[in-house]
């Protein structure tokens, strides 16, 4: 599609900008959720080979690959048509009639699946990062044990059940008021792991890490705060419709922790913690080692 384009690319539409309608609450919430979730990665360290060493590099590959990825499909998208700044055309698939007009249906048709395929990875990944998260809270005493059995794969097979009832729960909503309440959402978890990442610091240390960031204490403070300005603008810039939704799953998440400790206590569920874990968590989280389950 960027070969087909040079003979047709006119560089003076690339400077030609109206920003007078722009909705600039949209367009930074959309930005902001096209390159968000990069933390996700840390809740699959413990399936790395050598996350200390593996991890930086697929960071680093990564970001430049996302660059290029939106950068050069908008230099062909906006240079090669005739009527790049037309908003009413750009909406969702407007890159598959950039293509039909460039290299005919068979290119359409190319751009169409690609993206379908796209997708699903970026679903799967998604989906991945958030069982993993659930097996890693029941493997420190969080959750109920049954969120850490694996399925003969080493999946997290309840985890995965979870999140994909989550994305179908979200599907009444439309596509801008899901990504206003995961931004929002976002901002309070990634505010959370500021939080938590500067009191593990402090706190301990000498823990043990499947990676380090190579900084100190000060340091690990000063890179908080840029990312933190920006997520308050974000939360800031959210439609109360928004607000309450994500205020409401906020609330919940404040019952739910104390009703699990309940339900702990009145072992309605069972609860253990992996004994390689059991240092570095808080004691009203433990169990007794003998009422680990091995498999978890």
């Amino acid at each position: 599609m960027g070969l087909l384009s040079i003979p047709q690319l006119d560089p003076s539409r690339w400077f030609v900008v109206d920003i007078e309608n722009v909705d600039w609450g949209l367009f930074l919430n959309t930005l902001f959720w096209n390159l968000n979730y990069w933390d996700s990665i840390s809740t699959l360290a413990g399936e790395v080979d050598n996350p200390s060493r593996t991890l930086p590099k697929a960071l680093f590959y990564a970001v430049i690959l996302v660059v290029l990825s939106y950068f050069f499909p908008l230099l062909i998208g906006t240079g090669a048509t005739s009527v790049p700044l037309d908003r009413t055309l750009w909406s969702d698939g407007y890159f598959s009639d950039i293509a039909r007009i460039l290299g005919g249906v068979w290119l359409m048709s190319w751009v169409q699946g690609a993206s379908a395929i796209s997708n699903m990875g970026m679903f799967v990944a998604e989906m991945s990062s958030d069982s993993f998260q659930l097996l890693g809270m029941a493997e420190r005493g969080m959750l109920p044990e049954i969120f850490a059995k694996r399925s003969r794969y080493g999946t997290p097979l309840l985890g995965i059940i979870f999140s994909a009832s989550g994305v179908v729960l979200l599907s009444w909503l439309s596509f801008q008021e899901i990504v206003a309440a995961e931004n929002f959402l976002y901002c309070f978890g990634m505010m959370m792991e500021f939080v938590a990442f500067v009191k593990l610091r402090v706190q301990q240390p000498s823990a043990s890490r499947p990676y380090k960031i190579p900084i100190g204490t000060n340091g690990a403070i000063l890179m908080c705060i840029p990312p933190t300005i920006l997520l308050l603008v974000v939360v800031v810039l959210a439609s109360w419709k928004v607000m309450a939704f994500s205020l409401i799953a906020v609330a919940m998440g404040l019952v739910l922790e104390p009703s699990l400790r309940y339900a702990e206590k009145k072992r309605w569920f069972r609860f253990s913690t992996r004994p390689d874990l059991a240092d570095s968590i808080p004691a009203y989280h433990q169990s007794p080692v003998d009422d680990v389950d091995e498999q978890s």
